[in-house]
């Protein structure tokens, strides 16, 4: 920590510029009242004004009237400036509104400053704990010797072996208050910290594509060398440690198994008394599946910022043959102008009676097997005889067929598969519900798990690492399949 480091950050964090702003308390106290407390990830313009405006009256009528003088839209888009940069204002794909975040910088700020409250509990034996399991990790998975592995496994075996014992025995050792207090605070830390977490993967993707945009409005060399150089960026942050880190946490997630491990263990917690008399948020009840929202709009980050490279590629591309094309056009422009000051044969004697002349190279090639095939030649029988229509009705109905799949229909199966559970795959949906109209209403479940419709009852996931075989019989009776990406719908 130099101080020309220190002085740097100071003028150009978003955080250090936050602390030192003149509404420093409003800014703090409303983003955390509306991303913080709540773990919301993004909000619309028209909601997010609104809240402001409430919040702005509430304070005047105890700071005075002419306390804070801008209406809630200037204060938002000045707060979303790049040289505040406190909030990040977007537009979702296939949306006309914009929607804010919070900044990485932001919430760090944030975060510290709650820090700050002195607590009335503070747990030290859950993170201790938690640092020798940390240290006992790292110590066996990096042993290369088998038999200590195999000793450490053994003396594990012992201890679960020694427990199965004392229950047999009837004793039965239960975690007393203090204990449950404390690592329920550490759990609740750690979860919140995973969401702000997904703020700065975005944050480190955006980066990495505005250094690569950098990188091709001044590039020189060939496009070979620049897409090895663009892809290799690409790969090397998803092989990165935060990269693999980031992964494996996705995979590990989208395990329904690890899902209903999570709800069954964050039911059986809260109805404990230890923990009910800290008055916990109930909602991180449902944190998982704010990891999942988060993760899932990273993921959809990435795939936007490869779209937008990809159509930066095109359009640099498009203008490099738009300037060849200027050059051609500027010699042929040329050539006319210079095509009624050439001389003719018969104003030239002697050696130039022939001007500018070049006898060009033509090969003659014979590439055998570009020949066409012998084809038989269709011969036409026309045939003046026409015959007479017997008057035999014919069925036309199947001309008309049409399959119509009701999506009405597809998210009331959804909403009651839901009603018992709190997220379910699309193998185990269509095990209840087997398909009748084919792929038709295959795309129709499809398509309810891409849609964002904030009026329904449930949300949908697609992992496109991982694919699931989904079976079933067509209209004729025939027996189909198909691999699909995994689809998991989750209740709301």
């Amino acid at each position: 920590m130099e101080f020309s480091y220190c002085h740097k950050l100071r003028q150009t964090h978003p955080a250090w510029r936050l602390m030192r702003a003149d509404n420093a308390p409003l800014i703090v106290s409303f983003l955390h009242q509306v991303f913080i407390a709540p773990n919301r990830r993004s909000i619309r313009q028209s909601e997010l004004v609104l809240m402001l405006d409430d919040y702005l009256y509430q304070l005047r009528l105890s700071e005075g009237e002419d306390a804070f003088p801008k209406n809630p839209h200037q204060y938002l888009e000045d707060w979303a400036h790049n040289d505040k940069a406190w909030l990040r204002k977007f537009y979702p794909t296939h949306a006309d509104e914009a929607v804010f975040d919070l900044t990485p910088g932001t919430e760090k700020a944030i975060g510290w400053l709650s820090s700050l409250d002195q607590a009335t509990f503070v747990g030290t034996e859950s993170r201790l704990l938690m640092l020798f399991d940390l240290l006992k990790q790292m110590v066996t998975g990096s042993d290369t010797n088998a038999e200590r592995r195999l000793a450490t496994l053994q003396q594990r075996k012992a201890r679960i072996e020694a427990e199965i014992r004392a229950l047999e025995n009837g004793e039965v050792p239960v975690m007393d208050d203090t204990a449950l207090k404390d690592r329920f605070l550490q759990f609740s830390q750690v979860s919140r910290e995973l969401l702000s977490d997904f703020r700065q993967v975005e944050q480190n993707f955006r980066q990495l594509d505005q250094s690569v945009r950098d990188e091709i409005a001044r590039w020189d060399g060939s496009k070979g060398q620049l897409l090895d150089k663009v892809f290799g960026e690409q790969d090397a942050i998803a092989d990165s440690d935060q990269g693999r880190s980031f992964r494996a946490f996705w995979d590990f997630l989208m395990s329904s198994q690890s899902q209903n491990e999570l709800t069954d263990g964050l039911e059986q917690v809260f109805q404990l008394d230890a923990i009910q008399s800290l008055a916990p948020d109930t909602s991180l009840k449902k944190i998982h599946y704010d990891w999942l929202e988060a993760g899932d709009q990273t993921q959809q980050v990435v795939s936007r910022l490869s779209q937008q490279l990809r159509r930066f590629l095109d359009n640099q591309a498009y203008l490099e043959n738009k300037r060849l094309m200027h050059k051609i056009d500027d010699l042929f422009r040329q050539a006319l102008e210079i095509k009624p000051l050439l001389p003719t044969n018969a104003q030239l004697r002697g050696p130039f009676s022939d001007f500018m002349t070049l006898d060009l190279p033509k090969l003659n090639i014979d590439v055998p097997m570009e020949r066409p095939l012998f084809k038989v030649p269709l011969v036409q029988n026309f045939s003046g005889q026409i015959e007479t229509d017997t008057g035999e009705a014919v069925d036309i109905d199947a001309l008309f067929d049409q399959v119509f799949v009701d999506e009405l229909a597809l998210k009331d199966t959804i909403e009651r598969s839901l009603q018992t559970q709190s997220q379910i795959n699309l193998p185990d949906l269509l095990h209840e519900q087997p398909l009748t109209l084919g792929v038709a209403e295959l795309i129709g479940y499809l398509s309810l798990a891409s849609q964002d419709d904030a009026d329904a009852l449930f949300a949908g996931v697609l992992d496109d690492s991982q694919q699931d075989l989904i079976q079933w019989q067509d209209l004729q009776g025939q027996n189909r399949q198909a691999w699909l990406p995994r689809v998991i719908y989750t209740r709301r």
